[in-house]
């Protein structure tokens, strides 16, 4: 199917009425060819179209043969003032348009090096000269805003192969309304999905799935989304019938059918039992408590998993380590004394199951002795209001607003005006003491908020009212500590970007990848893979008082959770809308101490403080100190490093890898890590052969303590009857090698 709407720009004095269609849709978009053309909401978006202000051309930040435009029109007042007064103002020929160098250049009457960007005659041509000959007015204070922008069709259904094309609509404050489709950008969020003409928007699907379209105009961003369902044949009873727990499985399943995905089947008792500890504590269960759960008979067993796993001492570990990878807790950032404070207030925070809003405004408003409130240490590892406003939005509504900080957002609504008055909160923060050299003093900083100060926008060379992104400015006469104004505005309930962000971190934790892949990255133009579902796991957050045990009690509980990681004919290619449990390699630190544990040989950690290089040996870890309860990321650990562990150097999970690798494959193989700790003489090697009734016993207790479940029958007896005709003296290297293989194996390896 394949239905093109059109539009059309009034190029002649007069009223008329623009009638279009696509795929079942119509409507009429009045147009006034009697107004003039505004530089700010016409001549601005037609150079935008043509990428006249790209990154590659004008736009740059040193702009391109001497003519220089802010990027994307983000400062028009600048830009008609290069256009129109820089250079003599020989770019605009007001008594013969066409002799303009803005016009003469793009269509390359005369020579170009961006090459032809403008037809002569196009209805984008006769904008700019239109403007051009009407005396080339400059933007003013009285235009109109841009108030929203409306994208028809919304939503579509397609098939693969289908086409779509899709018209955009201009609302302004006075109540006009525009035709804007020639004028928009447009990419595609998922072009597995879906491809998108990035000049007119025609959309065609390519494979199966949801995907969205991202329109982009005059800085503001809407999406269209595009559904594809797989070619599946599946009953309706599937669905119908299929369990279900709570909200999580009703919302998935939904999407699911929309899809045509079938749901794979509940995980193995032996499958759950793993996962969950791995997934809530970060540790393998004991053999004791594998045999436990699996002769355990009861209905709501894995009920009463759930609910003790998030009461248990390793919990506080585990969770405490995942925060302090979002809280930079790092000693090359940090003196040692300020990482263990940082460390404790965080784990003390966590053992008392802080509520997320109170936690965070505990850290936005910070404040003292940095030895003493280690939340504190925040404002140490950030030191200047950008770089404040930053980690604060990236870490806490998985925002990146770093690009606003040159010009308005390319892929985001922010621009550079709010940008700096969401910096400017931060310009009062002060700090007495350590200066923050890694390499000298005790790290301890006093911070406290001067009554005075403010940070300069560059382009206006004035201070931007300080006010929250979206929020309202702060009274010039306030008194109050402007953080408490943020924190106000970042902990509401009515702030979806802080919650929705806390929601998908935990998701992601569970699952291996989050509703918004990746989870720092929640701008308009990178929308959830279920918006819905993440919208309820967000009222869900808020109704419960931001309490995230209630959040991952709400998560494991769920079918969707608890469903098998084997995958069916109708749902092997998908990997965002969980129609089964997504395995995933483990992380380095919780792989470490499963092999520590289950060898029962700990490692021996050093901090690594210095930025020079140099080793900083401290007394913080003793010999039985676990990966998870490590301070920081500045560890001298071997394993860790080649697994990918987070360096904990920005806020953000690309810094944690999970890609596999040669080196991995060949320390496994032959690194001391694995090897070194099964020679141990009284370890796991030893303590499974000792008092074992028979081979076939020490196959189980091995196949217990590493996969968290009893051998098959065909491995039970391939691996005994190995066992029983190897030579007593042997004997030990035998069951080494059996553990070794067990443990370098897959289904050791990931999380499944």
């Amino acid at each position: 199917m394949s239905m093109a709407s059109k539009s059309f720009i009034g190029l002649a004095i007069g009223l008329g009425v623009i009638a279009f269609a696509s795929a079942g849709f119509s409507a009429e978009t009045e147009t006034d060819a009697s107004k003039e053309w505004s530089f700010r909401h016409h001549v601005l978006p037609v150079l935008s179209k043509a990428g006249c202000n790209g990154g590659g051309c004008h736009g740059a930040l040193a702009g391109k043969g001497g003519f220089r435009l802010s990027l994307h029109g983000y400062d028009p007042v600048s830009d008609h003032y290069n256009i129109t007064r820089d250079a003599g103002g020989r770019r605009t020929e007001y008594s013969d348009p066409a002799r303009s160098l803005l016009l003469t250049k793009p269509t390359t009457a005369i020579r170009h090096k961006g090459g032809k960007r403008l037809e002569p005659g196009s209805k984008d041509y006769q904008v700019v000269a239109e403007w051009i000959a009407a005396g080339a007015k400059p933007p003013t204070d009285a235009d109109r805003t841009l108030e929203r922008l409306e994208v028809t069709p919304k939503t579509a259904t397609l098939k693969k192969g289908d086409s779509q094309s899709m018209t955009v609509r201009a609302h302004y404050s006075d109540g006009s309304v525009e035709d804007v489709t020639d004028w928009a950008k447009y990419t595609s969020a998922d072009e597995t999905v879906a491809e998108v003409d990035e000049k007119t928007g025609e959309v065609k699907v390519i494979g199966h799935g949801e995907g969205a379209i991202t329109v982009w105009f005059s800085s503001r961003v809407e999406l269209a989304r595009v559904t594809s369902p797989y070619p599946n044949s599946i009953a309706a009873e599937v669905y119908e019938q299929a369990p279900r727990q709570n909200l999580i499985d009703d919302l998935v399943l939904d999407q699911l059918q929309g899809l045509n995905l079938k749901p794979s089947p509940r995980a193995l008792d032996s499958e759950f039992v793993r996962r969950a500890y791995l997934d809530a504590i970060g540790a393998l269960p004991t053999p004791a408590e594998t045999v436990a759960f699996l002769k355990d008979g009861a209905p709501d067993k894995r009920q009463r998993l759930i609910r003790d796993l998030l009461a248990r001492s390793e919990y506080v570990d585990y969770w405490t380590y995942r925060w302090s990878d979002v809280l930079l807790v790092n000693g090359r950032l940090l003196r040692p004394d300020a990482v263990k404070s940082y460390y404790n207030w965080l784990k003390d925070e966590v053992a008392s199951n802080a509520p997320w809003d109170e936690l965070v405004r505990e850290v936005v408003t910070s404040s003292g002795d940095s030895l003493v409130n280690g939340a504190s240490n925040f404002y140490a590892v950030h030191q200047d209001p950008e770089t404040m406003a930053e980690n604060v939005s990236q870490a806490f509504m998985s925002l990146s607003i770093g690009c606003a900080k040159c010009h308005n957002h390319p892929l985001e609504k922010w621009t550079n005006d709010q940008y700096y008055s969401f910096a400017n909160l931060f310009s009062r923060v002060r700090a007495k003491g350590w200066g923050g050299d890694a390499r000298n003093g005790d790290g301890k900083r006093t911070i406290y908020v001067a009554s005075r100060g403010d940070l300069i926008q560059p382009r206006t060379g004035k201070p931007q009212p300080p006010a929250p992104l979206d929020g309202e400015f702060i009274p010039a006469d306030s008194t109050r500590d402007r953080r408490e104004y943020l924190a106000d505005w970042l902990t509401s309930p009515e702030n979806p970007y802080f919650t929705r962000s806390i929601a998908n971190r935990v998701w992601a934790a569970f699952f291996g990848v989050g509703l918004v892949d990746p989870v720092d990255d929640l701008r308009v133009s990178n929308p959830a893979s279920n918006e819905a579902l993440l919208n309820a796991l967000a009222d869900f957050v808020v109704e419960n008082d931001y309490d995230l045990k209630a959040l991952m009690g709400l998560i494991m509980n769920s079918e969707t959770y608890q469903r098998s990681a084997d995958s069916l004919p109708e749902n092997r290619d998908e990997q965002r809308y969980f129609s089964r449990y997504y395995p995933r390699r483990l992380m380095a630190e919780v792989l470490h101490d499963a092999v520590a544990d289950i060898t029962t040989r700990p490692s021996v950690f050093e901090n690594l403080m210095n930025r020079d290089g140099s080793k900083t040996k401290t007394e913080f870890y003793n010999k039985d100190t676990r990966a998870l309860q490590l301070y920081d990321s500045a560890v001298d650990n071997y394993f860790l490093k080649i697994f990918g562990r987070n360096k904990r150097d920005i806020t953000c999970e690309c810094e944690r890898s999970n890609q596999p690798s040669m080196v991995q494959v060949l320390h496994l193989s032959n690194g001391d890590t694995l090897n070194g700790k099964l020679r141990h003489e009284g370890g796991c090697v030893t303590q499974a052969m000792s008092g074992a009734a028979d081979d076939a016993e020490v196959v189980d207790r091995a196949y217990l303590l590493c996969l968290s479940r009893y051998p098959t029958e065909k491995e039970r007896t391939g691996l005994a009857k190995m066992l029983t005709s190897t030579p007593a003296k042997e004997k030990r290297l035998a069951v080494e090698d059996m553990f070794w293989a067990l443990m370098t194996s897959r289904e050791f390896l990931f999380q499944h």
